[in-house]
C-alpha cells in the first residue's frame, strides 16, 4: 500500500491520513480515483459476465438476513481495522531494522489478513472493508437493497482504519519509545 505505492482501498488511505503518512489532499485525490476506478470495474464486469454479474447481485454488499446494522457495522469495523493495522504493521519503515532476521514481504501479511477478515465477515456483510469496492457495485448495480446499507460500507470502515491508525501510531509506537527510553536509561 505505501511502499509499493498502490492505494486501493479509501479506508487504508485514510487510515494512513490519519497516522500522517499521506497528505489530505493526496487521500482525498486518491478516494476520488478509487471510487471512479471501482464504478469502472463493476461497469466492465457488468458488460462482460452479464449472466454471472446477475446472479450474484452485482456483488453489490448488503446486510445479510439475520444480522442488524449494529451487528453489520461492528463486522465492518473489526474487518477493517484488522486491514489497516496489519497494513501499518508490514509497512512500518522502522520494523525493518528491528526484524531484519525475519524477510517478510507486506503483501503477504495483508493478503493473509484479507483472506481472514473476508472468512470471517461474508456471512454478515459480503465483506465490505472496501468503500470503494461497495460505492462501486452499488452504482453500477443500481437496485434499492444495493443502498439501503451503504452507509455501513463507509462509516464502519472508516471507524475501523482510524482506530487502527491511532492504535498503531499513538499507542504501539509510543510505549516502543517509551520503553526503549526506559531501557536505555538502565543501561
Amino acid at each position: 500500500m505505501t511502499h509499493a505505492g498502490g492505494h486501493i482501498n479509501p479506508a487504508v488511505t485514510f487510515g494512513l491520513f490519519v497516522g500522517r503518512k499521506v497528505s489530505l489532499i493526496r487521500a482525498l485525490m486518491y478516494m476520488v480515483a478509487q471510487c471512479l476506478g471501482a464504478i469502472c470495474g463493476c461497469g466492465l464486469v457488468k458488460a462482460f459476465q452479464k449472466t454471472y454479474y446477475n446472479n450474484y447481485g452485482g456483488g453489490a454488499n448488503e446486510l445479510q438476513p439475520g444480522f442488524n446494522k449494529g451487528t453489520g457495522l461492528g463486522a465492518e469495523i473489526i474487518g477493517t481495522f484488522v486491514l489497516v493495522y496489519t497494513v501499518f504493521a508490514a509497512t512500518d519503515p522502522k520494523r525493518n531494522a528491528r526484524d531484519s532476521h525475519v524477510p517478510v514481504l507486506a503483501p503477504l501479511p495483508i493478503g493473509f489478513a484479507v483472506f481472514m477478515v473476508h472468512l470471517a465477515t461474508i456471512p454478515v456483510t459480503g465483506t465490505g472493508i472496501n468503500p470503494a469496492r461497495s460505492f462501486g457495485a452499488a452504482v453500477i448495480y443500481n437496485k434499492e437493497k444495493a443502498w439501503d446499507d451503504q452507509w455501513i460500507f463507509w462509516v464502519g470502515p472508516f471507524i475501523g482504519a482510524a482506530a487502527a491508525a491511532f492504535y498503531h501510531q499513538y499507542i504501539l509506537r509510543a510505549a516502543a519509545i517509551k520503553a526503549l527510553g526506559s531501557f536505555r536509561s538502565n543501561a
